[in-house]
C-alpha cells in the first residue's frame, strides 16, 4: 500500500514576518505556522497541550513560542514542551519553494 502525501500551498514567504506566526486551516486542522528570525518556517498544532491556548498568539523567542495563557514554552522544531512542564503538540513538515510555503501531510 502506497502512502499518499498531500503538499498544500498555504501562503507566501513574505506573508509572515520573522519571529511571528500565522494561523493556517487545512480542513479541520488548525496549524500555527512560524517564521523564525533565521527565516526558517515551522508548523505546529495551534493549541497548547495545557489549557488549549492559541499558540500563534504567543511570543516567539529563538526556536520557541510561549503560550499566551500560562507562558508554557514550546519548541516549534520538535513540538515538545520545555520542562518542568510536560507535553507536546503535533508538528507538520514545511517546505519552501521559491516564494511559496507548503505544508506536507
Amino acid at each position: 500500500m502506497k502512502h499518499v502525501v498531500d503538499r498544500i500551498k498555504v501562503l507566501q514567504v513574505d506573508d509572515v514576518a520573522k519571529d511571528f506566526g500565522k494561523t493556517v486551516l487545512i480542513g479541520d486542522v488548525e496549524i500555527a505556522l512560524f517564521r523564525l528570525k533565521n527565516g526558517e518556517f515551522y508548523a505546529i498544532e495551534n493549541r497548547c497541550p495545557h489549557r488549549g491556548g492559541v499558540l500563534v498568539e504567543g511570543m516567539v523567542s529563538g526556536q520557541h513560542v510561549f503560550c499566551p495563557m500560562h507562558d508554557w514554552k514550546i519548541d516549534v522544531t520538535t513540538g515538545k514542551v520545555q520542562e518542568p512542564d510536560h507535553g507536546c503538540v503535533n508538528t507538520y513538515k514545511v517546505e519552501v519553494e521559491g516564494d511559496d510555503v507548503y505544508i506536507v501531510f
